[in-house]
Formats: structure tokens, C-alpha cells, sequence
């Protein structure tokens, strides 16, 4: 079990003797008893909070590229209370500092405030999603802040995909600073609000599965200061993810998923997906209230990440990845070639809609039939027409593996893929713009990538404009499989 034995070494070096007997008792599960995929092998969680400098580099880094990447996910400091749900994990940020053509690797956990209560105790105290729930209890779930980071108004911040405070951390250190109230009236946020690179303004929803209001919208100024909040009216409680923007706009995507009605009465949580409601796609004007929403209705799917909205003429234009099916319809996965998140399934594709804000009418078509997902794109053209978008490619696989990136040229709609080396599975590529290049693809994608024929990790730095690779940075530490990543430029 190497992976077991490099994770009980890094015990020795970083003084967690009061955590070691709950530490190496997850490992056992993890490495010898769990058949919850998302425990095991790219998804094994690490424990050891660790910094290292100089570190190896294949080929070389551009000179250009001086900044931080990080990524945040899921890695349980104790071992799961119940059923393990991968999206239930601890938050804990993997970061790679990147000065001088020279590489640094520190990761630390998010010590949300539900994180150091378990830390007192000792152990998990906090069941996920899978399990029951007190339903005397307003905020039943465990506010792990795991999902995304935003790098807004000088502060590095994670947020949570079940709509929560997000928490700031020290970008130099990765140290939790505390939860980030912001001035006026703040309800928490999802998963992804979407930062407006012309006016530094984030608009975010805040959304709740319980109790109403179920929807809120909201503007936060250049300030931090929330400048504009509404609650905008849904037909009953919905699980949102993301939304999309534009200079003048925001897009809801209103689908029906979300949990069941009748068992969230008996304390228990199931997902409730109901093909015989339609979609909605929501166009609000960004300072708007719910009286100026314009709602488009569409077949019923769901999005879990939006790429881009713009506008164009008459229209609003939404690029995002389309989950016909999110449930899985079946309780086993033969072939193996779709991969399961337990209750869900993930097998989205490429997807373009267009609304028309004069006739009302909408028109939505599928742009490719390659399974892909986390999908990002040039940051600098978000809300504006964008010719390109880099893609995760799925893997045929049980569990949610990427084996490659599809860069999408929208335009002539063509597409490069580049692949990882064979069992090496990465994950949500951020693009690095080249500060001495005015194209959009001017640039390097990059990400942490999990070698499953050694249990060793790197991180990839690809020319955005060849698909070839040009770098990497060999970690010593495994980085486990996560969710959502940022790069913040030194000059930010």
C-alpha cells in the first residue's frame, strides 16, 4: 500500500501526534475496507499539511508565468461519520507558487468554523448527505466551504456548492483569515459568483433547499459592499450551482433538481429530478429586481457549470455543459463508462442556448458529443463573446476521472484534444494569460495532475495555443482528485 505508507511518513514531519490514532485508522478504511470510490486512489485523502520549495521541473516554466495556482476539494480530516458522499469532504487548498521560473507546493486545510469543532472533538461529529438529518434543525448541513475559490478585491475566497459564508484565506500562506461577511445585507453565496473583469463587481446567488426564500440574487461593488440583493421568485426549492453574466445581464439557470419533498420531511435527503417540469433560463438585468426578470423556458436538464453568456443583438447567449439525465436511472453502472457520483450521474456535453429577448422565443443545440465538464475559459472575456473554451474530457469510467482537455474553438466549431499519460487523470484546467500576447488563446492552461501507476502527482503547464505541453512541476506530496481551481497573477 505505498500511498498508505508515504501518507503515515508525513506523520513523522509534521507533528499531528494528537491526531495520529484517527488519522491512520482513515487511512486503514481508505486503503483497505471502503468500496466508496471517492476514497480511493486519485480521491485518497491526505492528511499532512505540508510546504515544499524547489521543486522538480520537467521542462521549463515560462518566465512570463509568475503567480499562484490553487485548487480546492474535499479531503475529510477524520474518518466519515456514515455513508461518504465525495462532495461531504473538508476543504482543504493545494497551492503552487510560481516565481522565477521556480516552483513552491504548500496545501492547508479550510478551517471553516464546522471544521474546528471536529478538530476539539477529535472526530467527524457531522453526517453527509447520504445520511439523516435533524429536522428541527434550520442549517442541517455541514458548511465545508470545499467547492470553488474566487480571488475578489484582494482576498482569496472558498465557497461551498450548498450556498453558505465563504471563507478568506491568507493567499501567501493559505491560513484561514475567518469567514468573509460582506458590508450590508449578505446572505452567503453558491458555489460560483462570476467577477466582471471591466467593473471588479461579483454577482452571486444564494440559494436554500429548506426554507424559503429559496432564491436570492445579489451585486457585491468593487468595494465588497452589496450593492444590490433581491429574491427572485422559483416555483419551490431547487439545487443551483452556477449562474452566468454579461455587461448588462445575469442568467439563473432555474432546473428542476432538487431534493425530495417528501423525504426531506422524514429527516432524510434524496434527489428529486422531474423530467415532467421544464428548464427555465432566467435573463436579469445585473442592478434588476424579481418584477424584471424575463424567464425562458427550455427542456428540462441540468447545469452544473456555466462558460460563458454574452450578448448578441437581440440575444443572450449561454455556452455551458447540458446534463440531460443528472439521476441515474439504474442503481448499478455495468459498463462502468459512465461515471457515478452515487444518486447522480455525469455524462454532460457542450451546449449553446439562445434567448431572444424581443420574442421571448429560445433556441438551444448540442456542439459536441464528447462528454466534458469543470469546463473555464480567458477569464478577461467573461461576459463578452468568447472564440474558445477548455474543456475536461470524462473518462469511460465508474468514477469521475478526466483523461484529457478539449480545446473548443466556438467559432469554426473545431476542437484539439490532448491527453494525459496513460492512468494519469487531471483536473479543472485554469488558463494563464501570456501578458505579452493580445490573442485569446494567448497563454498556458494549467492544472494538478494524479498518476495512478505510481500514486504521484504534478502539475501541467500546456500551451493554450498548440495543446502541447511545455512543463511540469513534480509534486512530493500526492494532490487527491478535487473540484475547482484559481490562478491569481502577481501583479493582482
Amino acid at each position: 500500500m505505498p500511498s498508505l505508507i508515504t501518507m503515515v511518513s508525513h506523520l513523522e514531519n509534521k507533528n499531528l501526534t494528537t491526531r495520529a490514532k484517527n488519522v491512520i485508522f482513515l487511512m486503514m478504511i481508505v486503503s483497505t475496507r471502503t468500496k466508496n470510490p471517492y476514497l480511493l486512489e486519485s480521491y485518497e485523502p491526505v492528511v499532512a499539511e505540508s510546504s515544499f520549495d524547489d521543486l522538480t521541473v520537467v521542462g521549463e516554466i515560462p518566465k512570463e508565468m509568475n503567480g499562484v495556482f490553487c485548487r480546492n476539494g474535499p479531503n475529510p480530516q477524520f474518518s466519515p461519520k456514515g455513508r461518504y458522499h465525495w462532495f461531504d469532504g473538508d476543504a482543504m487548498v493545494h497551492a503552487l507558487y510560481l516565481e522565477n521560473q521556480k516552483a513552491h507546493y504548500k496545501n492547508r486545510y479550510v478551517e471553516t468554523e464546522d471544521f474546528l469543532t471536529e478538530k476539539e472533538q477529535g472526530e467527524a461529529i457531522f453526517s453527509g448527505i447520504l445520511d439523516p438529518f435533524d429536522v428541527t434543525n434550520k442549517n442541517p448541513d455541514k458548511n465545508t466551504a470545499n467547492t470553488d475559490l474566487v480571488y475578489f478585491n484582494g482576498e482569496l475566497l472558498a465557497t461551498w456548492w450548498l450556498a453558505g459564508i465563504p471563507y478568506a484565506l491568507n493567499l501567501d500562506t493559505l491560513e484561514t483569515k475567518g469567514s468573509k461577511q460582506f458590508s450590508g445585507d449578505f446572505p452567503g453565496m453558491c458555489a460560483h459568483p462570476k467577477l466582471d473583469p471591466k467593473t471588479n463587481e461579483m454577482m452571486f446567488i444564494h440559494y436554500d433547499v429548506y426554507n424559503a426564500p429559496y432564491l436570492q440574487y445579489g451585486v457585491i461593488d468593487s468595494s465588497g459592499q452589496v450593492s444590490n440583493l433581491n429574491t427572485i421568485d422559483v416555483p419551490g426549492a431547487r439545487i443551483f450551482h452556477d449562474i452566468g453574466i454579461t455587461p448588462n445581464y445575469t442568467v439563473l439557470p432555474d432546473m428542476p433538481l432538487t431534493w425530495n419533498a417528501e423525504r426531506l420531511k422524514k429527516g432524510k435527503r434524496a434527489a428529486d429530478f422531474r423530467k415532467d417540469i421544464a428548464g427555465r433560463l432566467g435573463v436579469l438585468p445585473r442592478y434588476g429586481s424579481n418584477a424584471d426578470i424575463k424567464w425562458f423556458e427550455t427542456s428540462p436538464c441540468y447545469i452544473f457549470h456555466v462558460i460563458n453568456c454574452y450578448e448578441e443583438g437581440e440575444e443572450i447567449v449561454l455556452i455551458a455543459c447540458r446534463l440531460e439525465e443528472p439521476i441515474a436511472t439504474t442503481r448499478h453502472n455495468k459498463e462502468g463508462k459512465i461515471p457515478r457520483l452515487q444518486f447522480l450521474q455525469l455524462n454532460p456535453f457542450l451546449h449553446e442556448w439562445r434567448m431572444n429577448l424581443t420574442t421571448g422565443v429560445v433556441e438551444e443545440r448540442q456542439l459536441d458529443d464528447v462528454a466534458t465538464e469543470f469546463p473555464r475559459m480567458n477569464n478577461q472575456k467573461m461576459g463578452i463573446k468568447n472564440r474558445f473554451s477548455y474543456n475536461p474530457r470524462i473518462a469511460e469510467h465508474h468514477s469521475l476521472l478526466f483523461d484529457g482537455v478539449i480545446k473548443y474553438d466556438l467559432e469554426s466549431n473545431t476542437s484539439i484534444h490532448f491527453e494525459y499519460d496513460e492512468h494519469n487523470f487531471g483536473g479543472e484546467v485554469v488558463f494563464v494569460s501570456d501578458p505579452g500576447s493580445k490573442d485569446e488563446d494567448g497563454g498556458w492552461l494549467t492544472t494538478f495532475v494524479y498518476d495512478n501507476t505510481n500514486h504521484s502527482s504534478y502539475f501541467i503547464i500546456i500551451d493554450a495555443r498548440s495543446m502541447k505541453e511545455v512543463a511540469r512541476v513534480l509534486i512530493p506530496l500526492r494532490v487527491p482528485a478535487g473540484f475547482h481551481a484559481w490562478y491569481v497573477d502577481k501583479n493582482e
